[in-house]
């Protein structure tokens, strides 16, 4: 089963990595380290998708993680 994690502005400062529930399952300072953890607990836990929100909440960006199974046919 795939996993989906999205990366978020922390209101009180730096980046949060979200699944389905509320509570971040990791925090970091730079939006970077926070697609780099969510890619890594996405591919441990088999593959999906990374969402990537700007600061102002918006997704900006996807990212299907393998084995995940990506909507599109063209890479990224």
């Amino acid at each position: 089963m795939a996993t989906n994690r999205n990366v978020v502005p922390n209101p009180e400062g730096g980046w949060d990595v979200t699944g389905a529930g509320k509570r971040a399952s990791a925090h970091t300072d730079t939006q970077a380290q926070a697609i780099d953890r969510a890619k890594t607990i996405v591919g441990n836990q088999g593959g999906g998708e990374v969402s990537i929100s700007g600061r102002d909440g918006k997704i900006r960006a996807k990212d299907t993680v393998a084995p995940g199974n990506d909507p599109r046919n063209i890479p990224g």
